[in-house]
């Protein structure tokens, strides 16, 4: 059961660190972004890619993977997300769709369809009673602990942090401070891209890469935000660890429903929140 739990946590880890893009972009740019998916699967293969040509020394392969998708992230918000803002959501989802599919044909373009294993970078072990624990995973999910308590730091106390989260909570009303409000978005944009590249990378040794890969991950992504609530940076970091578990629990128990309890559970809180809106008026 130990090994189930942080198992559950792990996937937690990783769809904190893809979700929280989402959220943020979500909450402030009212943007549907499915072109998430394509900067998350890309980035791993570049990751993928740097591995052997560094030595095989993995921060350092991370490191560049994220900066190289940083200048594909400005292009993607710029050109397309920028001329989507006050269009209607149908708009988003069909052209951040389209990147999205272009990302998976440009993959199977440069690297083929055969799936990229990685190898555990850490190799060892962390024995807690009977129970072998990979001590990869610890470190993975330490380091989505480490991510929110930072983000937190940046959202409270600096100055671009704060104007976000003023954002989120009245756009228009930033707006009028005389604010270049488009600037602050692309940078959180960017940051958020980063993010989700790193949880690709910190996945990539999990679970096998393969074209469709950000795919897979944006639907359950969307539905770890709405879950944790559009904008709500805490959460969505309950949220990932809450679904992450269920998917956990449930491929023990029951492995063919493992990826449908997540939509079960979001369609759960959805129902709830309804009603309870209802109750209130």
């Amino acid at each position: 059961m130990l090994e189930t739990i942080v198992y559950g946590f792990t996937i937690g880890a990783i769809f904190y660190f893809f979700s929280i893009g989402l959220s943020i972009t979500f909450g402030t740019m009212q943007i549907v972004n499915f072109a998430h998916g394509m900067v998350y699967a890309v980035g791993v293969y570049l990751f993928i890619t740097f591995l052997p040509w560094l030595g095989g020394i993995y921060p350092l392969a991370a490191a560049l993977a994220v900066v190289a998708m940083i200048p594909v992230a400005y292009v993607v918000e710029r050109f397309i997300i920028r001329r989507l803002y006050g269009e209607g959501l149908d708009y988003a989802i069909i052209a951040t769709y389209a990147v999205l599919l272009i990302g998976a044909d440009l993959i199977k373009w440069i690297w083929g369809t055969l799936p990229q294993p990685v190898r555990d970078p850490v190799g060892a072990y962390v024995q807690v009673g009977d129970v072998s624990l990979p001590l990869y995973r610890v470190i993975v999910v330490a380091c989505a602990v480490a991510l929110f308590l930072g983000l937190r730091a940046f959202f409270n106390r600096s100055i671009i942090g704060k104007i976000v989260v003023a954002a989120l909570e009245d756009r228009d009303g930033v707006r009028c401070l005389g604010l270049n409000v488009n600037k602050y978005f692309t940078i959180v944009f960017v940051i958020g891209s980063s993010l989700a590249v790193l949880g690709g990378v910190l996945y990539a040794p999990i679970a096998t890469s393969e074209p469709y890969m950000g795919f897979h991950i944006i639907l359950v992504a969307f539905a770890v935000v709405i879950v944790g609530g559009m904008g709500n940076l805490t959460g969505t970091f309950i949220s990932a660890f809450v679904l992450g578990m269920v998917i956990a629990v449930t491929a023990r128990l029951w492995p063919a429903a493992a990826d449908t309890m997540v939509f079960v559970v979001m369609a759960a809180v959805l129902i709830f929140r309804k009603s309870d809106t209802y109750r209130r008026t």
